[in-house]
């Protein structure tokens, strides 16, 4: 049996195809950054390696693709609008920082890869040029608007629109996830902080009122 007919791709329109390959290849750029090979990413998405080149124009397309599934939000952000309202503020908050979190580790492991392996160059990034600030707003914008949900249950007791205390809440978030952060906060400290504050305070934050809650 030959390598072509073992390895034979069953018919896929070319969307659905491209998105196999990148999910087969995302792993394996982080582990093997912009060295990893097409032959690597074919036999891990189960195609021959021409059937890469079907849909992609060379190889650099493929990797500037991995970086822009990296980049989307989209299941961080049905996560976050799928935590329950019922829930304490304070719960709310970890659940979508966990959440967010793993969404920027992942973001920062493909970046690092590509950046730092193999070519010594960052490869192409998607929407890079004029319209590179643009996808990046574009990318912050549905985080931050599913982050702002969850403050509207308290909406009459807060201090600022849930948008600007989503806005906070989500600045908070990439910089304590900054790569090396020495003594990094954990989640639960995180969001103790930002919702009471650096000082400390008599009794449980409970006792403080509704209005404390939301200042930081």
């Amino acid at each position: 049996m030959t390598e072509t007919s073992r390895r034979r791709a069953p018919a896929m329109d070319p969307d659905r195809r491209r998105a196999a390959i990148v999910a087969a290849a995302l792993p394996l750029v982080i582990e093997y950054g912009a060295a990893v090979t097409t032959a690597k990413i074919a036999r891990a998405a189960g195609i021959g390696e021409g059937t890469i080149f079907r849909v992609f124009a060379d190889k650099d397309a493929l990797l500037a693709a991995c970086m822009a599934e990296a980049l989307r939000p989209d299941d961080a952000v049905a996560h976050v609008e799928a935590i329950s309202l019922d829930q304490p503020l304070a719960a709310r908050l970890a659940e979508a920082a966990e959440v967010m979190r793993g969404f920027m580790i992942r973001v920062g492991a493909v970046a690092g890869a590509l950046a730092g392996a193999g070519r010594g160059e960052r490869p192409p990034r998607p929407g890079a040029g004029q319209e590179g600030g643009h996808d990046r707003e574009a990318g912050l914008g549905a985080p931050r608007a599913a982050l702002a949900a969850l403050f509207e249950p308290e909406r009459d007791s807060l201090r600022l629109a849930p948008q600007r205390l989503a806005d906070a809440f989500q600045m908070l978030l990439m910089a304590s996830g900054r790569p090396g952060a020495p003594d990094p906060l954990t989640t639960d400290e995180l969001v103790d902080l930002f919702l009471n504050g650096a000082l400390r305070h008599e009794g449980p934050p409970t006792a403080r009122g509704p209005r404390s809650e939301a200042a930081g």
